[in-house]
């Protein structure tokens, strides 16, 4: 919605919107992981066309594996829905054609694909 930050704007602007933002953003306007549904929702058009993945498979070490979305519903504000698209595994089509995609509500979702998360060396 903005593309400057809210602290970045003069003083005066940046308390003005503060007034007019309610206190807790709603998913739609927060740019943090969470639900598939909140995730998608926040992107022009609903994510079609869009490539997300659950955060848990850069926690498994897993790359390059994402969800290519092609088409979704929401309801409850963007909280909840479905949504449906291809899988991509380790950079390889896996769905030949579109199919539901699961566990939307039950895991963490970002935009983009999986990078694996660097193990701290001991």
């Amino acid at each position: 919605m903005f593309s400057t930050p809210i602290r970045a704007l003069p003083p005066n602007i940046a308390q003005a919107l503060r007034k007019l933002l309610p206190r807790e953003l709603p998913p739609s306007l927060t740019g943090r992981p969470g639900n598939l549904y909140e995730v998608l929702s926040r992107t022009p058009g609903g994510g079609v066309g869009k490539e997300v993945y659950q955060m848990r498979w850069s926690n498994k070490q897993i790359e390059d594996s994402y969800w290519k979305v092609t088409k979704t519903k929401f309801k409850c504000e963007g909280k909840h829905g479905k949504a449906w698209g291809m899988l991509y595994w380790k950079g390889k089509p896996v769905s030949l054609e579109e199919e539901e995609i699961r566990g939307g509500l039950k895991y963490t979702w970002a935009e983009g694909r999986s990078v694996p998360l660097k193990s701290p060396t001991t």
